[in-house]
């Protein structure tokens, strides 16, 4: 049996334009012929990131029961610089940080913020062979 490929996130957003400009921000390709736009507003954004993975974005009918998320969306940058660069224009626009920017024991330089519906988002950097150090103690 062939293992399960995952292919497609979608978010559930309450304010689309919000989350669009957010992405757009964070540096996410989201041409207008992506979204979904009646009367009413945008309801729904197709896209296919370079690799193929497919994310949409859907408002939501109701609101969630819960509140926070468990869950990262993670995008892998070009540089260590491009994560502080990211996470500094991200903040500056309003966007909190779950996680300010910091070296990783396994080499990248990592940080993760939230978008408009407080799912965090990840910014990563490649690993640095050079930089790697032993993991902490938990």
């Amino acid at each position: 049996m062939k293992p399960p490929d995952l292919n497609q996130i979608d978010l559930v957003v309450r304010d689309m334009d919000a989350s669009i400009a957010f992405y757009r921000a964070l540096g996410v390709d989201i041409p207008e012929s992506a979204i979904w736009r009646t009367a009413t507003g945008a309801h729904h954004v197709d896209l296919t990131m370079p690799g193929g993975l497919i994310v949409h974005f859907d408002r939501g009918w109701h609101d969630p029961s819960g509140s926070g998320t468990r869950n990262v969306l993670s995008f892998k940058v070009a540089s260590r610089e491009e994560v502080d660069r990211i996470h500094d224009h991200l903040t500056g626009l309003g966007h909190p940080s779950a996680q300010p920017p910091y070296d990783t024991f396994w080499g990248a330089r990592y940080a993760i913020l939230e978008d408009p519906d407080g799912n965090h988002v990840g910014v990563m950097s490649p690993s640095d062979p050079a930089r790697r150090t032993a993991p902490p103690e938990i």
